[in-house]
C-alpha cells in the first residue's frame, strides 16, 4: 500500500492507496489507527473497509459517497488510481495539497480527492471530472467521508428560531444517523457538525450555506463513518463533456483533549480562515425602535450609546422607502427622506460629531410583492415555472442563480458602501428558500456560489467594513460564511439564560471572535428569570459584545454599569477573539499567553440572594501554567493552586468576571 502522511500542528492524517488501486483508505487519524482483520462474506471487501470516498459500483451495500449515471442507465463507476498530482513525496506539509487522482476507464469519469491542512485541521472536498463521450448525472455527490476511529456517541447541534446550538448526542450502536436542511440555508434545525464524545474527540464540519446532509454510521464491525455534502437533487446534477464538477469542503479535525479541546482546534482553524479584526462595540437600533425610524430618536440613542463608550451605531431594518412594516420596502434600497430629513449624509455627520462610525441593516436577497422592483422585474422573482411563489414572511427571494440578479445586488452594495461612510454592515436573510424553481439548473449551487461571490468581491472592494452575517437569528451560521464575513449572530433570543445555552453550544463549532452578542433587556422564550446587568453584560462580553437595549428607558446607575462593563470588555477584547476557550464548571476561560478572563455564571436557583448558610464554592481553572504565580483581584496564587483549587464563587453575586495575570 502506498501511504501519504498528512502533518498537522500536534496531530496526523494517514491516507493509503492499496495496490489494487480501487479507492483510498483512511490509515491513522491522530493516536489511532484504523485496521480492519479477518474475511469479508457475503459482500465485496470494500463494503468493510475504511474508505476515504466511497463510490457505487466498488462499494455496494454500504453507504456511498458517489453515484453517477450515463445515458445507458447504469449508475456504477470503478475508478482506479492514476496518481498523486502533487507527487509521490510521502509526508504533505501543511499548506501542501494533496490530490489523489483515480479514473474509470469505461465511463471516462475522473474522481480527484483533495486534502489540506491547516493546523490541526484536514479539508477535503472532490472534483469529478467527465472525460468521456457522454454526458453524466450526478445522484450522489457528498465531500467527503470520514472515518472516525473511535467512538459511537454522536454529538450534534439542533434547533430552531429563537433556540439555535441545543447539544444532543446519540449512541450508536449499530446502524446511521442522519441530519441536513432542505431549506435552500443552512437552517435553525442542525448546525452542519458531528462529533465524537471521549477521551479523543472527533468532529466534522461542512463549509455550505445551501441545502445539505451529514450522517454518522456504524457498520456491523463498529467503525463509524461521517459522511457530508451537499444535498442531492432530485434529477441530479448533470456534468457536460469536458466539464468538472467541485464540491464544497468538508473540514475534520481530532483532539486528545476531548470535546472542548476539539471546539479549541475548530476555533483555531477559524481564525486562520477569517481575517481576525478587533471588533468595535455596537449599538443596535431594532429592540428600541423596530420600524419606527426617526432621524432625531436614532440621535437620541446615539448621544447616549457614545456616552456608555460604544463605537459603531447601527440602524437596523426601517431606513429605506416603503417600509413601515415587514409587508413592503424589500429591494427598493432608497433611503426614507421622510426618515432622515436631513439624508443619511446629514445623519452621519452627526454620528461622526458623537465619535460613533455608522453601520446599516440591509436584506439584499428578499423582496417584497408590493416593491418597485418586484414590478418592474417580475422575472428576477425566484419561483416553479405555472405556480405562484411561496410567500413566507411577507416576502419572495430574487432568484440569486441569475447572473443579473448577482450583479443587481452587488451593485446595491457598492453603491451605497460608495455614497454614504459606512463601516459596518448586518447582512440579513429572514426566509428559507422553498420555490424550485429550474433544478436542472442546479439552483442550490448556483445561488450559493453566487452569494459567495458577492461577499468576497465585497471584501475585496471594500475592506474597511466590517460585516455580519444574519438569517432570522442562526439560520446560516456554517463555515463557508465564518471564511467570509467578520462575525455571524448565533440567535434572535437575547435573554441571558436562554443566550448562554446558545452561545455554549455554539461554542462548540465556533469561535468567540465569530459570536456576535448584545445586552437587551428581553425576557427569555424558555427561561424568564431575571439576571442582573453585569450577568447580562457577562454574557454578551464572552463574544462580540454590542448593545440592543432601549438606552432611554435606563437609569442614571444602569448606564454607570454599562459604561464600567464597555471599559473592562474594550481592556480584553483581543483575548476574546484571540484565545483558547475552556468550559469550566460554572462559566468559561479564556487563557491568552500571560493573562485571562473568567466568567462564572449562576444559572440554577442556589443560594443567589445569599439568605441561607451555604458552603463555598469553588470553581478550578484550566490552561494555566502550574508553575507560575498569578493575581486574582487583589490575591495572588500559584497556578498549581488555581488548576485544583480555584477560585470562589458564592454569595449573592449572580455572576463574576475575573482577570488572572502571570506575574513571572
Amino acid at each position: 500500500m502506498r501511504t501519504w502522511t498528512l502533518r498537522g500542528t500536534t496531530t496526523s492524517y494517514v491516507v493509503g492507496v492499496p495496490d489494487h488501486g480501487l479507492w483510498a483508505q483512511l490509515v491513522a487519524w491522530g493516536p489511532h489507527p484504523v485496521e480492519i482483520v479477518g474475511t469479508e462474506h457475503f459482500v465485496p471487501r470494500a463494503d468493510v473497509e475504511p474508505l476515504e470516498y466511497a463510490v457505487r459500483g466498488v462499494r455496494y451495500t454500504a453507504p456511498v459517497d458517489l453515484v453517477v449515471s450515463g445515458p445507458d442507465g447504469s449508475d456504477e463507476l470503478r475508478p482506479v488510481f492514476d496518481e498523486a498530482a502533487t507527487g509521490e513525496p510521502r509526508v504533505v506539509l501543511p499548506g501542501t495539497e494533496l490530490q489523489l487522482v483515480f479514473r474509470d476507464g469505461v465511463r471516462g469519469a475522473r474522481v480527484e480527492l483533495h486534502y489540506l491542512v491547516v493546523g490541526d485541521v484536514v479539508e477535503r472536498w472532490v472534483s469529478v471530472g467527465n472525460d468521456g463521450a457522454d454526458e453524466l448525472t450526478l445522484h450522489r455527490h457528498d465531500s467527503a467521508g470520514f472515518v472516525v476511529p473511535v467512538g459511537n456517541t454522536i454529538k450534534y447541534l439542533w434547533g430552531e428560531w429563537n433556540s439555535e446550538f441545543q447539544q444532543a448526542s446519540v449512541t450508536l450502536p449499530r446502524g446511521r444517523f442522519t441530519i441536513g436542511s432542505a431549506q435552500g440555508i443552512t437552517g435553525h434545525s442542525y448546525s452542519p457538525f458531528l462529533a465524537t464524545d471521549g477521551p479523543v474527540a472527533y468532529g466534522v464540519q461542512l463549509a455550505w450555506s445551501g441545502s445539505w446532509e451529514m450522517s454518522a454510521d456504524v457498520d456491523t464491525t463498529g467503525l463509524l463513518r461521517i459522511q457530508a455534502g451537499r444535498s442531492s437533487s432530485s434529477l441530479g446534477l448533470r456534468l457536460g463533456v469536458g466539464e468538472t464538477w467541485t464540491s464544497p469542503k468538508a473540514v475534520g479535525a481530532c483532539s486528545a483533549e476531548g470535546a472542548d479541546g476539539l471546539a479549541r482546534v475548530f476555533h483555531e482553524y477559524e481564525r486562520a480562515i477569517s481575517r481576525g479584526r478587533t471588533p468595535h462595540v455596537l449599538y443596535n437600533s431594532w429592540f428600541a425602535t423596530e420600524f419606527d425610524i426617526r432621524a432625531e430618536h436614532q440621535l437620541e440613542l446615539a448621544r447616549r450609546a457614545a456616552g456608555i463608550g460604544v463605537e459603531t451605531f447601527v440602524v437596523d431594518d426601517g431606513w429605506f422607502v416603503g417600509r413601515s412594516d415587514d409587508t413592503g420596502g424589500l429591494g427598493d434600497w432608497e433611503v426614507d427622506p421622510a426618515k432622515f430629513p436631513d439624508g443619511l449624509e446629514g445623519f452621519i455627520a452627526q454620528l461622526r460629531d458623537l465619535g460613533l462610525d455608522f453601520g446599516l441593516w440591509i436584506e439584499p436577497e428578499s423582496v417584497s410583492p408590493s416593491s418597485r422592483l418586484a414590478s418592474e422585474h417580475p422575472e428576477w422573482i425566484l419561483r416553479t415555472a405555472g405556480r405562484e411563489p411561496v410567500l413566507i414572511r411577507n416576502q419572495l427571494l430574487l432568484d440569486l442563480s441569475r447572473d443579473d440578479v448577482r450583479e443587481f445586488i452587488w451593485s446595491t452594495l457598492d453603491r451605497l458602501l460608495t455614497t454614504y461612510d459606512i463601516k459596518y454592515l448586518k447582512w440579513d436573510a429572514n426566509r428559507p428558500r422553498l420555490d424550485s424553481g429550474d433544478q436542472r439548473r442546479d439552483l442550490d449551487g448556483l445561488v450559493v456560489s453566487n452569494l459567495y461571490a458577492i461577499l468576497d468581491r465585497l471584501r475585496a472592494q471594500h475592506p474597511e467594513v466590517y460585516v455580519e452575517g444574519c438569517a432570522g437569528g442562526g439560520a446560516r451560521v456554517d463555515l463557508g460564511m465564518a471564511s467570509r464575513v467578520d462575525t455571524l449572530w448565533p440567535s434572535d433570543n437575547t435573554a441571558p439564560l436562554d443566550r448562554l445555552r446558545i452561545q455554549e453550544g455554539f461554542r462548540t463549532g465556533f469561535a468567540p471572535h465569530l459570536m456576535s452578542s448584545w445586552v437587551t433587556d428581553a425576557v427569555g422564550t424558555h427561561d424568564g428569570r431575571e439576571r442582573s446587568l453585569d450577568f447580562r453584560f457577562h454574557v454578551a462580553m464572552a463574544g462580540v459584545l454590542g448593545i440592543g437595549a432601549d438606552l432611554s428607558r435606563w437609569t442614571d446607575e444602569q448606564l454607570k454599569t454599562a459604561t464600567r462593563q464597555i471599559e473592562q470588555y474594550k481592556g480584553f477584547r483581543e483575548l476574546i477573539a484571540d484565545s483558547k476557550v475552556y468550559g469550566l464548571a460554572a462559566g468559561m476561560q479564556y487563557v491568552g499567553a500571560t493573562r485571562s478572563v473568567v466568567f462564572l455564571s449562576q444559572t440554577g436557583d442556589g443560594n443567589v440572594r445569599g439568605t441561607l448558610p451555604t458552603r463555598p464554592r469553588r470553581v478550578p481553572l484550566a490552561g494555566l501554567d502550574p508553575a507560575k504565580n498569578y493575581r486574582v483581584g487583589d490575591d495572588v496564587h500559584a497556578g498549581s493552586y488555581l488548576l485544583q483549587v480555584g477560585v470562589a464563587f458564592d454569595g449573592p453575586a449572580d455572576s463574576q468576571c475575573l482577570i488572572v495575570e502571570a506575574l513571572d
